[in-house]
């Protein structure tokens, strides 16, 4: 899962959404000099990418990306599942998307001096974009692939993965449904113990 997901799973909890979206940049223990639920934010993070990466379904959505993608498809998959949580988003939410990214981005910037200095990096452009928001057009899920090729080891291959996105749409939709419904239920399960 992606930005957009990470923050939607992480409920109501300020907080949590916090942890949850710095996790990739806080490694192995240094979580720990972090709030107990930033914390727990980072460690959910974590469970969510678990059992993301080992989930059939994300499996099988991952294959159609093998060809140009190889052992990146798995990521390519996260940024495209973002695409169809936008897309959907009036199923999993009674807050419109727009309102929803602009509470996130105040919150995140309200905190800027406790991101890690990567984060720091992108939000202003992450914010500026409205990328979580826009992650609805297809045209925008192509930017973010180049964008992401251009500062990481994924493959600059942004125009086949929309040709592919296209090609498979209403099947990458019903996988993207039924895995979501199994995440909403792992996380709910992890937050209410």
């Amino acid at each position: 899962m992606n930005f957009l997901a990470h923050i939607y799973l992480s409920g109501n909890n300020q907080q949590i959404m916090l942890g949850n979206f710095i996790a990739d940049y806080v490694k192995g223990n240094q979580y720990e000099k972090y709030a107990p639920e930033v914390q727990k934010g980072i460690l959910l993070h974590r469970k969510i990418d678990g059992f993301t990466d080992k989930h059939p379904i994300v499996k099988q959505s991952a294959q159609r990306f093998k060809e140009s993608y190889g052992r990146y498809s798995s990521v390519v998959i996260d940024v495209v599942y973002d695409h169809y949580l936008a897309n959907a988003w009036p199923n999993y939410s009674s807050v419109p998307l727009g309102e929803f990214v602009s509470k996130t981005h105040q919150y995140l910037m309200k905190n800027y001096f406790m991101l890690p200095a990567r984060v720091k990096g992108f939000l202003p452009f992450l914010i500026k974009s409205r990328r979580l928001e826009n992650y609805k057009n297809l045209q925008d899920i192509e930017r973010s692939l180049a964008i992401m090729a251009k500062n990481t080891s994924l493959p600059d291959k942004s125009e086949e993965a929309i040709e592919v996105m296209s090609n498979h749409y209403p099947l990458f939709e019903d996988e993207f449904a039924l895995f979501f419904s199994e995440m909403r239920q792992m996380v709910y399960a992890e937050l209410n113990p």
